[in-house]
């Protein structure tokens, strides 16, 4: 109950970052760009910093640990039956499928994965994996194709070198390139160069999470009622379909059990990241559903953990 606690603690730290944000906005702090300014910094500066930091100093195997491929295929198979969903009774466009189908299999899984994996898991780098798989894969898989979706043709060349146009993957690479040098040869940069990244990185998720609050200012949630369903659709996927699927695959398809199938079960519920509302924010596109998704998620996951962590435990 202790752990638990904890973890719902964890929610209530983010929950005064978004208000903060919030009553920034409504304050004028910053002025009309103020949000733009903190998303697109978030972006392109602290977020690769943030990786970068992260994943350098995580063992290498930690990094790539077997969990990865429960947390791989539940997140593709959330994010497949969305677009099918879609296709079948929402019809967006192909922009704003993209957005439904990151809200849906993206997992918070640094400002509330690390509490959880901390607090609950009883181990922080749990999370590392999903941050491996998120940054590496899915971050510019989708990010590319809102590059194309957004802006018409894009070459076959365009799209190979996307990827290597991604701060964020490129902070993920480097950081786990470290990790791999660490481990094979113990040499790991100074710390005058580590910690000014690190310090930058650790701006990130505030950043982020004040960007979120800034866009609830002056608007309603799920005002627009043509969304309603796709959005309760994404918060069923997230933190109900997502960890059921998760369980069978790590019980039956890695033969897990104990702690390790309990990990894999609660990594899973966590909510959407707030990410999905910057790469949003980024392409100016599904901002509202980003932003209802993601706070439809955050509200509804502290239950579904809490019901988790009763039956696993």
């Amino acid at each position: 109950m202790a752990g638990l606690l904890s973890a719902m603690q964890g929610f209530c730290v983010i929950g005064i970052v978004i208000f903060v944000g919030y009553v920034a906005a409504r304050m004028r702090i910053g002025g009309p760009s103020a949000q733009m300014v903190l998303n697109r910094f978030s972006f392109f500066v602290s977020s690769p910093c943030l990786m970068f930091a992260i994943l350098s100093k995580e063992p290498i195997f930690d990094i790539f640990h077997p969990s990865i491929i429960v947390a791989f295929l539940s997140a593709m198979l959330i994010g497949v039956i969305f677009l099918v969903l879609n296709r079948m009774f929402f019809h967006m466009n192909a922009a704003d499928a993209t957005i439904g189908a990151l809200n849906s299999l993206y997992l918070n899984s640094n400002n509330i994965g690390l509490p959880v994996a901390t607090y609950i898991l009883g181990n922080g780098a749990l999370v590392a994996p999903i941050l491996v798989m998120q940054q590496a894969l899915f971050t510019p898989i989708g990010l590319t194709a809102l590059d194309v979706f957004t802006k018409g043709k894009v070459s076959v060349k365009e799209i190979a070198k996307q990827p290597l146009h991604q701060p964020l993957l490129i902070g993920s690479l480097l950081g786990i390139a470290l990790s791999a040098v660490n481990a094979k040869t113990g040499w790991f940069i100074p710390n005058y160069l580590y910690d000014p990244i690190n310090m930058i990185g650790e701006s990130a998720v505030p950043m982020i999470l004040m960007a979120f609050g800034m866009s609830l200012h002056g608007t309603k949630p799920l005002q627009q009622k043509g969304d309603r369903p796709a959005i309760f659709t994404v918060a069923v996927l997230k933190n109900i379909v997502m960890p059921i699927v998760a369980f069978l695959l790590a019980y039956f398809l890695m033969g897990f059990r104990g702690p390790e199938l309990y990990a894999c079960v609660v990594l899973a519920a966590l909510p959407t990241g707030q990410n999905v509302y910057n790469y949003a924010a980024r392409y100016n596109v599904g901002l509202t559903f980003a932003r209802d998704g993601i706070l439809m998620s955050t509200m509804t996951s502290p239950v579904f953990i809490a019901i988790i962590a009763f039956l696993l435990s």
